[in-house]
């Protein structure tokens, strides 16, 4: 009884995603829900949700029983509403006209709560989408990919890592009707993608791109940068990746600045400018490793489907799963990644794709969104992955010195002058060595922070004579 009472329960948390609504659906007080959740966990070894900006997100094993748990459900629903109450007898005094009706009627016939006219059970949807095989035309499985995240609660489910690479590489691929494209992502984004689909995108971007695997290529250290056109700073962490790359470590780095605006292109500008290669292919790119340690592929060059897609967020208004995806594809097999994901819940999930990736190297600067730049002057968390085992650090904020005046210079070329010594800056040369310490750091140049800090302070002044050369 008491396990019946637990899937119950998991049912209500899989429709609603959330303890507090769930719990009002079964007539329970939200700590009622909870204990019954940490039940439920302890039975099957699982979180079975985990915490996110849109509620509860069912892990890839809850997901697996969501079909399974909502049947069970229905059909316990539908055998409480065939079973009338008993009469209670009158404590009234007796008139000589009790006695058992001869005619009975039955229960108020009602449709099962999950039902709604014309729509089929749980196991008949499930059926229905399984007749659409994957030798199917390609916008028959792409409809079928978007039946099944879209179709509402018991009856839909996340797409598995194949099918959300089956997805996205028929999308890459020019064979999606437009219609299903923004379908796909509205739905995904609504709902929240989980880490699953969002490692069968990346896996589809790696084929489309022809990436290698990681640790098997050219680079060694991805650093991917997708800036956002709000973004009005000086991209101080590419003078980061130059003090890295002066190390002797590879330093591939591949973005865009945004879709729209005058300063469409400031990544390209101010790669050229700092002696970046800037490369219109992923062979070129790889070239450029060879040659000078360090390259800058536009998204434009590595793949104009990806880079249309990401543009969608201007007739959308916001951002869909393929951004969380495009960070982590590594276009030339680098060893380890440098990424900046802002929001705490992204951060985690970032991690889980990657592990669900095989990625073994992995950090993730947790104050910056879109591209790696350390923040110095607030407390820095970093979310790695060390051997393929989670180790995290947390940076305490340095003291914030006064800000410089610029005298008459453009961003641009302050930018270019704190490189030179021309200009003066504190606080942009602090934020530039803690942001190489960090890449540094995921390379396994140093055993902490701090001694990488110091290697980086070092390499930092001797800037020069890599100039000179």
């Amino acid at each position: 009884m008491s396990r019946l009472r637990l899937l119950l329960a998991l049912d209500a948390l899989l429709r609603e995603n959330s303890v507090s609504r769930a719990a009002a659906g079964v007539g329970l007080q939200p700590s009622a829900m909870s204990r019954l959740l940490s039940q439920l966990r302890e039975e099957y070894g699982d979180p079975l949700f985990l915490r996110t900006g849109h509620g509860l997100r069912p892990t890839p094993f809850a997901e697996t029983l969501r079909l399974r748990v909502r049947a069970l459900a229905a059909e316990t629903e539908a055998l409480f509403e065939r079973a009338g109450p008993a009469t209670a007898a009158s404590p009234e005094g007796h008139s000589g006209w009790e006695g058992a009706g001869l005619i009975t009627a039955p229960p108020l016939s009602v449709r099962p709560s999950l039902m709604l006219d014309g729509e089929p059970t749980p196991e008949a949807f499930a059926a229905k989408l399984a007749r659409i095989g994957d030798d199917a035309a390609p916008q028959r499985r792409l409809a079928r990919s978007i039946a099944t995240i879209g179709t509402g609660a018991g009856r839909s489910r996340p797409l598995s890592e194949a099918e959300a690479e089956d997805a996205l590489a028929i999308i890459l691929a020019g064979e999606a009707d437009p219609v299903q494209v923004g379908a796909l992502m509205a739905a995904l984004q609504y709902r929240g993608a989980t880490a699953v689909e969002i490692a069968g995108f990346v896996r589809a971007i790696r084929r489309h791109v022809g990436a290698v695997s990681a640790g098997k290529g050219t680079a060694d250290l991805d650093w991917p940068c997708y800036l956002s056109p709000k973004l009005k700073t000086a991209p101080w962490f590419l003078h980061a990746a130059r003090l890295v790359a002066s190390a002797g470590y590879r330093v591939m780095l591949h973005g865009h600045y945004g879709q729209e605006g005058t300063e469409r292109g400031k990544l390209e500008i101010a790669a050229a400018r700092a002696g970046i290669a800037v490369c219109s292919s992923l062979d070129e790119a790889n070239m450029a490793l060879e040659e000078t340690g360090i390259a800058y592929l536009p998204l434009p060059a590595l793949s104009p489907q990806i880079y249309r897609l990401l543009g969608l967020y201007g007739l959308m208004e916001m951002r869909i799963p393929l951004g969380s995806a495009v960070h982590l594809t590594n276009p030339t097999g680098a060893r380890t990644s440098l990424l900046g994901v802002a929001n705490s819940a992204a951060r985690t999930l970032s991690r889980d794709i990657a592990l669900l990736l095989d990625v073994k190297e992995l950090t993730i600067l947790g104050n910056t969104r879109d591209h790696a730049e350390f923040t110095p002057y607030r407390q820095t968390p970093l979310f790695r992955l060390v051997g393929g085992e989670a180790a995290d650090l947390f940076i305490p904020a340095l003291p914030t010195p006064p800000a410089e005046a610029r005298t008459g210079l453009s961003t641009r070329e302050y930018w270019e002058a704190v490189w030179t010594g021309a200009a003066r800056d504190e606080r942009a040369e602090t934020t530039i060595v803690t942001t190489a310490a960090a890449a540094l750091l995921s390379l396994g140049n140093a055993a902490d922070f701090e001694a990488a800090c110091e290697t980086a302070r070092a390499l930092w002044a001797g800037r020069s004579r890599q100039m000179a050369r």
